[in-house]
């Protein structure tokens, strides 16, 4: 089996295992839970449970106020996604494929919960006190970030080392 392949099972299995985790946690803060919107629970002294509807995207941009703009939204996160996961399949790195698929993963949990309610569901509240250094979100949105950010890092801070191989072997 070629290392590409066994980087894009890796890049399925981050995306398929970050779905399940996602919908897992959202099927628990609505129905064992039972949490209302803005109802809370308080976990640790800097983690709530606390059940947010949001229509929009990140930090509530592009709020989804009609069906159209919902379907609309719906729309552009799915080209988004089959973006990712084309990207994904034709990434060679290891690690970005691991990056690309955490972004799948996340993106697939968030669009099945925009077209099933119409909104996404966030439920993590990490605060310091009364300080609050993140919006409320979901197991998505952290894979996301984390996903972007492995990318955005490996991008940076590997090129220049990609470059000095490259000169080397030239």
């Amino acid at each position: 089996m070629t290392i590409a392949k066994n980087h894009r099972k890796l890049g399925i299995i981050a995306a398929a295992t970050i779905f399940i985790l996602d919908q897992i946690t959202k099927y628990a803060v609505i129905y064992p839970l039972a949490l209302q919107s803005r109802q809370t629970i308080e976990i640790l002294p800097f983690f709530n449970l606390t059940f947010v509807r949001n229509y929009g995207v990140s930090m509530g941009f592009l709020r989804a106020d009609t069906e159209m703009m919902r379907w609309a939204l719906v729309g552009l996160t799915l080209a988004i996604a089959v973006f990712v996961a084309v990207w994904m399949w034709r990434e060679k790195a290891r690690d970005d494929v691991l990056g690309l698929g955490m972004v799948l993963g996340g993106a697939l949990g968030n669009i099945v919960d925009r077209v099933r309610f119409g909104y996404v569901i966030d439920f993590a509240d990490l605060h310091i006190g009364n300080w609050r250094p993140f919006l409320v979100f979901n197991i998505a949105d952290a894979a996301i970030t984390i996903g972007v950010l492995i990318l955005l890092a490996r991008a940076l801070l590997l090129r220049d080392k990609g470059e000095k191989v490259e000169k080397r072997n030239a």
